[in-house]
């Protein structure tokens, strides 16, 4: 497992950018897939982004595909979650997350280490 830990939420109006950061703690960041979930009030949390070890391979959501972009830098052992273009529906917090595979997954349950998240806040 490693400690994970996210920032850079924040209340945003419709439209605008926001740029979230999640930093590992452990040797073992580069050898893992990241993750970014998030969970809006009285809903499942659901799958946003997910990248490979080497940053070469992403997947994203139906939803946010074409205004999120999910990206490392193994050698400062961070992920990050550039958001733009927001709506009101990306209200939520956001989970970085780490899977002990190389490859990503949009599977929640194959992530063993989680942050704390950070809230997101979109106003119309």
């Amino acid at each position: 497992q490693v400690h994970l830990v996210e920032s850079g939420g924040g209340l945003v109006q419709a439209g605008g950018s926001l740029r979230l950061t999640c930093v590992a703690a452990g040797r073992t960041f580069s050898n893992r897939a990241m993750g970014w979930f998030r969970q809006a009030p009285g809903n499942e949390r659901e799958f946003v982004a997910t990248i490979s070890w080497s940053g070469g391979s992403t997947l994203y959501a139906n939803s946010v595909k074409g205004r999120f972009t999910i990206s490392r830098d193994n050698a400062k052992n961070t992920v990050y979650l550039r958001l733009d273009d927001l709506k009101p529906e990306d209200t939520a917090v956001y989970y970085c997350a780490s899977t002990p595979q190389s490859t990503y997954s949009y599977y929640s349950d194959r992530y063993d280490s989680w942050g704390q998240g950070t809230q997101v806040t979109v106003s119309s």
